[in-house]
């Protein structure tokens, strides 16, 4: 195994449940910093291994894949090699990057090899632009099968590829975040990042979103796990501030705010790269990929919902609102009858 590289481990299925100890003792060992200086609030300090494994999450739609393709891209043009890995059933992580064109699924190539008596090869499933390196994962067709053990089985497949030996300054793994099972939080819960950056916006869906993950990331710290969250990018910001809030409350930076800006709108539904210096927005995507490099992971304090709805005006969320109980006549409606009662009254006296 190289010193440099990234190390995965091999792991096995068994029913619905994978067993990954011997695939999570191998992320810790490569992709985990050097924990020596732990300070006592459990803030880690920066890393200090070659490869750093970022794991970026945000609900579907939010614009993580906007914002990977462009810091990937920024990264890249900046001297850094990057990989960028689309852990998304829906397989368009890199459709930015390559100016929409689809890139084939290491799941659904590898299918499609197994079945020809062919081995992957990396040509097969990896592609590059300019500096940045890119695949997808892939996943199942809607119901035909669990996007979290597609997660599983597409890094098993990376293994067999060689990924342990690979050699990348930065490895962004891009995940649902709204998606609850087991393997699309492998990152957090085996260990196989160093920090997660996630991707929000001034609405309450992408905090709530946002806030689940840090609970995630909470639960497994107390668990023993070493991940923390390293910040978070508002995209789409339109200076309302409740993004912003929600980063203070629960105690992580705001590593860049992308405007909603038209301009950006329409380069990205054109499928145009703008982390470049020769774009007008260089300087914002360079900012981030500095702000990715530098920020340590932290131990966030995820708020309780609440406090989650606190950030925005009641008027708009209906926060005050007042739960009123229903009866059992409610629920009875029109078969509602008086029921017979065995309790004793007696005439006053």
């Amino acid at each position: 195994m190289q010193q440099n590289g990234i190390g995965l481990g091999k792991s096995t299925m068994k029913d619905d449940v994978p067993n990954l100890k011997d695939y999570s003792s191998r992320l810790r060992e490569e992709a985990n910093m050097d924990l020596a200086d732990i300070k006592a609030d459990g803030e880690i300090s920066e890393p200090t291994k070659k490869t750093q494994i970022v794991a970026i999450y945000g609900k579907g739609g939010i614009g993580k894949s906007f914002t990977l393709a462009n810091l990937s891209h920024m990264m890249a043009e900046l001297g850094k090699r990057v990989l960028l890995i689309g852990c998304d059933p829906k397989s368009d992580t890199t459709s930015l990057l390559f100016g929409g064109k689809a890139c084939p699924t290491i799941i659904e190539t590898s299918t499609k090899k197994k079945l020809a008596g062919e081995e992957v090869k990396i040509g097969d499933v990896c592609f590059k632009r300019g500096g940045v390196f890119a695949m997808e994962l892939g996943g199942p067709e809607v119901g035909r099968g669990c996007g979290g053990r597609g997660i599983i089985h597409g890094f098993e497949l990376l293994e067999k590829l060689g990924f342990h030996d690979w050699d990348f300054d930065y490895v962004l793994l891009d995940f649902l975040g709204d998606v609850v099972c087991g393997g699309f939080g492998l990152p957090i819960a085996r260990d196989m990042a160093q920090k997660v950056i996630l991707v929000g916006s001034n609405d309450l869906q992408s905090l709530y979103v946002a806030n689940n993950v840090c609970s995630a990331v909470e639960y497994f710290r107390k668990l023993g796990g070493n991940v923390g969250v390293a910040g978070l990018v508002i995209n789409k910001d339109d200076g309302s501030g409740e993004a912003a809030a929600f980063a203070k409350a629960v105690d992580i930076p705001v590593l860049a705010s992308i405007p909603q800006d038209d301009d950006l709108r329409k380069k990205s539904a054109n499928y145009q790269i703008v982390g470049t210096s020769q774009s007008q927005w260089g300087d914002l995507f360079t900012e981030l990929a500095e702000a990715v490099a530098g920020a340590p992971p932290m131990r966030p304090t995820p708020l309780d919902s609440d406090g989650l709805l606190n950030l925005f005006d009641s008027k708009d969320t209906g926060g005050d609102f007042v739960l009123v109980p229903a009866t059992d006549v409610d629920m009875r409606g029109k078969n509602s009858k008086p029921k017979v009662s065995l309790e004793v009254v007696y005439d006053e006296a």
